[in-house]
């Protein structure tokens, strides 16, 4: 129990900690801009320009937002239910949604504790072994995985360049050019140098402790590649994991289009905010606060969004889903979860008799 409080207040006193050090670093910015604009200390406030920014936010694009992010669970439901069915079990859709919600809602107490918490809820009510849930999950993350390095790969190459042109900036004029020149080349320096070494060396990598540990986690991720083309369906398995990937993406552009200083950025700009809002919830810290602050402000430093507005948005997103939604939908699932089943065990016990 205490290693567990520790752990809580290590992940939450991480997110905080980052939190805080964005807002200093954008309240910072924010009243040096106050300055420049002759406007009086006293009357530039971060804070309070964040609660006027929430008051402009488009309440419909706000609903878009959620419904997006309601697809997504459902399909995530419907993916989940096929993954089980090889083993011989049907989970019933209420349960696995209803579990996929309270996992989120785990998570803004323990970083990756939903998994464990949806795991085992589903397993109590189903009466399936936690074992083969918890099998079930790695193939789950195992194509998430996959489709945020889809996703990554499509932003580059959509958006790459602005991405090139924000660094040239930041260096200026010619250096910045030659700067963009210099990446690109080191990269694919990098790469074809890569290659021949590990092309050449082969025979001496193969019997490094660290070369068969990689080998062993490359069969293991291919190996759960080639279950999914097991199912019974693995088109409509894909066809899932699409939808659910294509649903965080239209959240990320609602929420966008929600906010009016953002609002006129289009499909591209939001794939790259994506990726980088994404990546931020990759890094441990509870329902990835500050980690997703720090890197959605970065994302829209792209294109030219200040950070004060940036801010806002980060805040508008983050809080609409991870903070509003997530604890309505989890207290909601805690409290749904054993009146469904009783009914379901209510209605064995009538068929049985």
């Amino acid at each position: 129990m205490l290693k567990k409080t520790l752990q809580f207040l290590l992940f939450l006193g991480i997110g905080v900690a980052i939190l805080t050090l964005v807002f200093r670093s954008q309240n910072a910015a924010f009243q040096e801009q106050c300055r420049i604009d002759g406007i009086p200390a006293k009357q530039c406030s971060l804070t309070d320009k964040l609660l006027g920014d929430f008051s402009t936010v488009h309440i419909g694009w706000l609903l878009m937002v959620v419904a997006a992010f309601t697809l997504s669970n459902i399909f995530r439901a419907l993916r989940w239910q096929m993954l089980m069915e090889p083993m011989g079990h049907r989970a019933g859709f209420g349960n696995a949604l209803l579990t996929i919600l309270l996992g989120y809602f785990a998570n803004l107490g323990f970083p990756r504790m939903g998994e464990v918490v949806r795991a085992g809820t589903l397993s109590r009510y189903e009466r399936i072994p936690m074992e083969k849930v918890m099998g079930t999950l790695v193939t789950d993350r195992l194509m998430d995985f996959v489709c945020l390095i889809v996703v990554v790969g499509l932003a580059f190459v959509f958006e790459g360049q602005t991405l090139l042109d924000f660094i040239g900036r930041q260096q200026g004029g010619a250096e910045g050019g030659l700067l963009q020149n210099s990446l690109i080349l080191t990269a694919f320096g990098l790469m074809i140098a890569g290659g021949i070494g590990l092309f050449l060396f082969r025979e001496k990598l193969m019997h490094l402790p660290v070369y068969r540990k990689i080998a062993k986690l490359a069969k293991g991720f291919w190996d759960g590649l080639r279950s999914v083309f097991k199912l019974k369906q693995p088109a409509l398995f894909l066809l899932y994991s699409a939808g659910i990937w294509l649903m965080f993406y239209l959240q990320c552009w609602f929420n966008l289009l929600a906010f009016p200083p953002t609002a006129q950025l289009g499909a591209g700009a939001a794939l790259m905010v994506f990726v980088f809002g994404t990546l931020g919830f990759v890094i441990p810290s509870p329902g990835g606060m500050g980690t997703f602050h720090a890197l959605a402000i970065a994302g829209l430093a792209l294109y030219n969004i200040n950070g004060g507005d940036a801010f806002s948005y980060a805040n508008i997103a983050f809080f609409t889903i991870q903070i509003i939604y997530n604890i309505v939908a989890g207290v909601l699932s805690l409290i749904l979860l054993p009146i469904i089943n009783r009914r379901s065990t209510s209605a064995e016990q009538v068929a049985e008799a």
